[in-house]
């Protein structure tokens, strides 16, 4: 048995890297063993001998000019590594945080929307507080004016009541005088019957001397006694009695000083008048 050695030079692609120290070799030779049987290789003996065709060497300047560039690009990959260059990226805007520009303005709109409907809120609550507020005091006008009303009926009918009593007062006065003057008188008549003519007739010079002075006199007493009345206050009044009395003489003062007012206002009307009339008249005698 021949044994036929064929030595097969495979070379195989550079694709070897470097991984730190190590290096893996380019190209490995192989050696296949074949076995040839006995009737093989005798008819290999008789064949003539075919002088093989000499196989292409390998080209090893190009796997030495391959390998450096591979070692160049290694060393140039080691440079980079140790000296690393910045590169500014732009910043990336998360999924999460994207901008939605119509959710920004749907939401715009809602704030708008929300705080228009509060101001509409606030004014018709405003409102609606005020009219309230109106209401009120329309009542409260109205109540007033009741009120006013009746103290002002109550006060004519008192009022009333006091004038028709000053007018008995009055009357009772004026019957009692003229009672009294009726029974001086007829007094009088008999002291004069009695006594002689010439004293009756210097008397009734001196009595008619007196009678105007009297008269005078008495209507003086007269007003007087309309004008300051007696209180009429009794032992027995009651704190109430004693406050509607009170209550009466305020109601009267107030009266008087009404009715002051209303003629110092006609005097001084009248004053005007007078005054305006006088300067006209002097400026048509001028003219």
């Amino acid at each position: 048995m021949s044994v036929v050695f064929i030595n097969v030079l495979l070379r195989h692609p550079p694709s070897t890297r470097r991984f730190g120290a190590c290096c893996v070799p380019v190209a490995q030779e192989e050696v296949v063993e074949v076995e040839v049987a006995p009737e093989a290789e005798a008819q290999v003996e008789a064949e003539p001998e075919v002088e093989p065709e000499p196989e292409p060497e390998p080209e090893p300047e190009e796997v030495h000019e391959e390998e450096d560039a591979y070692e160049e690009e290694d060393d140039e990959g080691d440079q980079d590594e140790e000296k690393p260059k910045f590169k500014p990226a732009a910043p990336k805007i998360p999924d999460g945080e994207k901008v939605d520009f119509d959710d920004i303005q749907k939401k715009r709109q809602n704030k708008d929307l929300y705080e228009l409907q509060s101001l509409i809120d606030a004014h018709f609550e405003s409102r609606k507080k005020e009219e309230e507020e109106l209401l009120g005091l329309k009542d409260r006008i109205e109540k007033r004016r009741a009120e006013r009303a009746e103290q002002q009926r109550i006060r004519s009918e008192k009022d009333k009541e006091r004038q028709a009593r000053r007018e008995a007062e009055r009357q009772k006065r004026e019957e009692a005088d003229v009672h009294r003057k009726m029974e001086e008188d007829a007094k009088k008549k008999n002291v004069l019957s009695s006594m002689g003519s010439g004293y009756s007739s210097h008397l009734q010079k001196i009595e008619g001397k007196r009678g105007k002075k009297q008269t005078e006199r008495e209507k003086k007493k007269k007003i007087m006694a309309e004008r300051c009345k007696p209180l009429e206050v009794d032992d027995d009044f009651s704190d109430a009695d004693l406050g509607d009395k009170a209550k009466e003489l305020w109601e009267w003062l107030h009266d008087l000083e009404t009715i002051k007012y209303d003629h110092c206002e006609r005097l001084k009307r009248q004053r005007y008048e007078v005054i305006s009339l006088r300067n006209r008249i002097d400026e048509l005698q001028k003219q």
